[in-house]
Formats: structure tokens, C-alpha cells, sequence
């Protein structure tokens, strides 16, 4: 910053601070690991130039996006924040998934404590309609495909109609 203390930008690549250094404002001397990682993984000369072709509004931004991203370069340098990104998505895939087997074995526990129950429900196989994606089960159909959820990769979406809906994505 030109004062007392340089930046730790200047403070790593030991040189003179001066008062229009555009590494001042976003990395202080305080904070040393900060700029020190950042320029590790994308080197000093890069960033400056990054930030220079920025406007003043968007910078304070962008270092923060930076240094994000070489915190996750530095745990998982072939990924980064893709790695994370995707192991976050599976994560949330596979909570949906027993989320969805929750649901239809609550559908089934359901069905069974009905009174009336359904007509026919020992012959009823389950329809498939192709456009829709979505089965139409009952009775022991329900349990077979409980099984069969349990045990593969297919985000089941249940509505309120006792629909199932498969998405094969």
C-alpha cells in the first residue's frame, strides 16, 4: 500500500509496495496464506493481469472466486472445484434416491393399512407408460419395484396420485 506495511503480495514476492498496487485492496498483509496460494496455482503475473482488465466493482469478487478455486486446485488439483461441484451432485443424487424409497415404502405401509384396499390387487401388473416414464403399481408390484429401486441408480419421484416416476438420467 505504499505505507508501513506492504501488501502480502509484496510481502511474498519481496518487493516495494507501491501506492497503486492493484494487489492492496485484496490481499493485506494480515492475511499472507491467501495471496500465497493464489499464486501458486495461477502465478502473480496472471492474476495482476486479470485484475487489471476488470472494472474496480468486480475485482473484490473475482479474488474471492480465485482463491476458492486455489483452495480446490490445492485439494484436488486434476478437478478442483468441478471435483467438489460433482461429488456434492451425487451426494444430493443419492439422497433423493432413499428420500424416494422412504417415500414409496410409506406408500406401501399405506396401502397395505387401508381398510377397503384395492380391487383385484393379487392380478394387477404394473403399467408402463412409456412417454411418461412412470409406473402404476400395486399390491405386491409396489414391494418388487422397492426391491428393485433399492438396489440400482434410478431417481424414483413419487406424486401424490400413487404415480411413481422413474427419471433414467
Amino acid at each position: 500500500m505504499g505505507g508501513n506495511s506492504p501488501c502480502a503480495s509484496c510481502k511474498l514476492l519481496r518487493r516495494r509496495c507501491a501506492k497503486e498496487c492493484i494487489f492492496a485492496p485484496y490481499f493485506p498483509p494480515g492475511d499472507p496464506h491467501k495471496f500465497a496460494i493464489v499464486h501458486k496455482v495461477f502465478g502473480a503475473s496472471n492474476v495482476s493481469k486479470m485484475l487489471q482488465e476488470l472494472p474496480v466493482h468486480q475485482r473484490g469478487d473475482a479474488v474471492s472466486s480465485l482463491v476458492y478455486e486455489a483452495n480446490a486446485r490445492m485439494r484436488d488439483p486434476v478437478y478442483g472445484c468441478v471435483g467438489a461441484i460433482s461429488y456434492l451432485q451425487n451426494q444430493v443424487s443419492q439422497l433423493e434416491m432413499q428420500l424416494a424409497v422412504a417415500q414409496a415404502e410409506i406408500l406401501c405401509i399405506q396401502m397395505q393399512q387401508e381398510p377397503h384396499g384395492l380391487p383385484n390387487q393379487v392380478g394387477v401388473e404394473a403399467v408402463v407408460d412409456h412417454d411418461q416414464k412412470s409406473l402404476l403399481f400395486s399390491g405386491d408390484n409396489l414391494q418388487q419395484y422397492l426391491n428393485f429401486a433399492s438396489s440400482s441408480n434410478v431417481n424414483v419421484i413419487q406424486d401424490p396420485l400413487k404415480r411413481v416416476s422413474l427419471d433414467m438420467t
